[in-house]
């Protein structure tokens, strides 16, 4: 089956924080795929504003599956489909925003900022290599996704709070909050409809838990070797790790590129 459409992560994926950068040989991988008409699209949980401050401003995607595919975007990140929090599953989630009990993430398509900020917080955007936001309250815009900072140990107390949110823990001390059905699968197949892709025709490379419905649904799913085991076991192919070269050795063994 031809690829035509490689999806990747960014933290762990593309970017590595031990090197604070992408690695060449991941820059060149995504030239060379591009040069020979596979679409390239990054499919994170971050936002677009933050892939554009971080090492992975300057990468010209042919697309952006952004927040876990509340927002997908195009080359030139113009709006394909958005899915902003509604009703009671955004009323709840302001409610814990403004108890301020927990350390409580918004996000806005061109801005993010939380209600305090403590050790959790702190260590979590040290991991990923992501200044500390600002503590602002609510501005009333539309808001696409959030962030808990809550250890292991009290996820299941966010079950509880958030009944309408799919949570994914992406580090030891934080969680994507997500409407029910998001995923960034979800943000894919809306992707892949406006490009006339079927799912086979696509590989998908990540290394976190909110990878592992991207790599199962895609045509070929790519673990990277500092995956954690979950991901592995799911996967269709595990590589080196994002600091040796993953990325470019997984196209490789698939004739992705020469």
């Amino acid at each position: 089956m031809q690829i035509k459409a490689a999806f990747f992560d960014i933290d762990g994926t593309l970017l590595s924080h031990k090197l604070k950068a992408v690695p060449q040989s991941a820059l060149d991988t995504i030239e060379q795929m591009q040069k020979k008409g596979i679409l390239c699209i990054a499919a994170t949980g971050r936002s677009i504003m933050e892939f554009n401050r971080l090492p992975t401003r300057g990468i010209r995607m042919d697309g952006y599956i952004a927040l876990n595919g509340q927002l997908v975007l195009d080359q030139n990140q113009e709006i394909l489909s958005a899915h902003p929090l509604e009703d009671s599953a955004r009323n709840h989630l302001l409610k814990l925003f403004n108890e301020k009990d927990i350390p409580v993430l918004l996000i806005e398509k061109d801005r993010l900022y939380i209600n305090k900020i403590d050790d959790q917080v702190r260590a979590a955007n040290k991991a990923v290599s992501t200044p500390l936001p600002p503590v602002d309250s609510w501005s009333g815009n539309p808001v696409y996704s959030a962030i808990g900072y809550v250890p292991k140990e009290k996820e299941e107390e966010l079950h509880a709070l958030l009944p309408e949110f799919t949570i994914t823990r992406w580090c030891d001390q934080a969680v994507d909050l997500l409407r029910k059905g998001g995923s960034k699968q979800a943000g894919i197949e809306e992707f892949l409809k406006f490009h006339t892709i079927r799912p086979e025709e696509t590989i998908a490379f990540g290394d976190g838990e909110n990878d592992l419905e991207m790599l199962q649904h895609a045509g070929i799913g790519v673990a990277m070797g500092n995956a954690k085991a979950i991901i592995k076991e799911n996967a269709d192919y595990v590589t080196e790790d994002v600091e040796h070269d993953g990325i470019q050795k997984a196209a490789l063994h698939f004739g992705l590129i020469d």
